[in-house]
């Protein structure tokens, strides 16, 4: 694979990740945040079955010191999972799309606490700059964000634990494909048996968005995924942050093209803020590292 089909590929993903917030939000009109949750997960789980199941026999299982951890990546993708779909439905996808994206900042925070990681130096500002894109999304007045902001907003906070978590993960255990497969399981059969618990589950209703599942749980969470590790064998790691970052202007886009949402300038300019501020995350270490 060459460098340029590798960034091709990413920016497919970033465009499936981007579109799935409308996606996500289309959902709304048939089942709750919970049920749309099991089923993309466990659906999503079915994709990379087979794939997973090769591996495992290949390397041989997975050594018992490994599940806690596994367990632990698989609450972070279910609580970020549940609380973006629930927060989608009260918000714009713009927001939703670009109030995600804070996890990037977080994650050297969140290693800077439990691990001692020393973060790049670009962190705080950006940190600052992610919290003024935010002012800035709620109208640039008193901060008085939707409720669905809040949600989509606490999301991030499981987002950051998961890439930490992921990232770490496949290293320890050497199965990337596995990792996955069984986080999918555990985030399904959690948010399924909370949907039991707290919403209304129906056949027809379950049936009626279907589309909205199949997208959602084949593209985004079962090949989606799948991809990026494919992809970032071959591309730049700067073309890599730099392409999937914008799976959060496509988001945008998906937002206005799809359900005419109209954001104002300000709501652009708090966009903009975020975008510069993740991207800047990203790209900052990998230009120091060129430069030795």
């Amino acid at each position: 694979m060459t460098r340029l089909q590798a960034n091709s590929l990413l920016l497919l993903i970033a465009v499936i990740w981007g579109a799935s917030f409308t996606v996500q939000k289309l959902s709304g009109d048939h089942v709750g945040a919970l049920t749309f949750s099991a089923a993309r997960f466990v659906l999503g789980a079915l994709v990379v079955l087979p794939v997973a199941w090769m591996e495992w026999r290949r390397v041989g299982g997975v050594a018992g010191r490994h599940w806690p951890g596994l367990v632990a990546t698989g609450l972070a993708l279910c609580g970020g999972g549940i609380l973006q779909q629930v927060g989608i439905g009260g918000t714009s996808v713009t927001n939703a799309g670009f109030l995600t994206g804070l996890y990037v900042p977080l994650v050297p925070l969140i290693g800077l606490v439990f691990l001692k990681a020393r973060p790049h130096p670009v962190v705080w500002p950006a940190a600052a700059a992610c919290l003024f894109g935010t002012w800035l999304l709620s109208g640039a007045g008193a901060v008085d964000l939707a409720w669905g902001d809040l949600w989509v907003a606490s999301s991030t906070v499981f987002w950051a634990c998961h890439v930490i978590l992921v990232g770490h993960m496949a290293r320890a255990t050497g199965m990337p494909t596995t990792v996955a497969l069984v986080q999918f399981v555990l985030a399904g059969v959690v948010s399924a048996v909370l949907a039991a618990a707290l919403e209304p589950v129906a056949v027809a209703d379950i049936r009626a968005a279907w589309f909205e599942i199949a997208f959602v749980g084949i593209l985004s969470v079962g090949l989606a995924f799948t991809l990026q590790g494919v992809a970032q064998r071959h591309a730049n790691a700067a073309d890599a942050a730099v392409i999937l970052s914008t799976e959060t202007v496509f988001s945008a886009v998906g937002g206005m093209l799809v359900l005419g949402e109209r954001p104002g300038l300000v709501t652009l300019a708090g966009c903009v803020v975020i975008f510069a501020a993740m991207l800047a995350v990203q790209l900052a270490p990998q230009t120091k590292d060129a430069a030795r």
